[in-house]
């Protein structure tokens, strides 16, 4: 597949570009009842992700492209298949190539409705 299934990509979900880490990507959620979320991210080119951190686990897999997490200051590169777990509270930041598609498991309350 090149991209999300269309029912993933309800306006109604989509996360506004005020709550991204990284600039000019686009992302949609879903929220469990406990208030954990997933989210869908789509690269279109080269990007770099902020340093942050959560207050909750993270848990992310790369979908297809490059995605290099950093934590804590060590690299992590995740190819297309390619999973990785981020305790809360652990500084993190990244960098994918354009094309890059990945999941991303929240523990909490990642993103907030405008």
């Amino acid at each position: 597949m090149k991209d999300f299934p269309e029912f993933m990509k309800n306006e109604n979900n989509h996360i506004s570009g005020n709550q991204q880490n990284t600039k000019d990507i686009d992302g949609y959620f879903f929220q469990g009842k406990d208030d954990s979320q997933m989210a869908f991210w789509t690269c279109y080119s080269d990007k770099i992700s902020k340093e942050h951190k959560h207050e909750f686990d993270e848990y992310m897999v790369c979908v297809c492209g490059q995605y290099t997490v950093t934590m804590n200051g060590v690299d992590f590169v995740l190819n297309a298949g390619d999973e990785i777990f981020i305790p809360k509270g652990t500084m993190q930041g990244g960098k994918c190539i354009a094309g890059t598609r990945t999941i991303h498991a929240f523990g909490g309350k990642r993103i907030h409705e405008d």
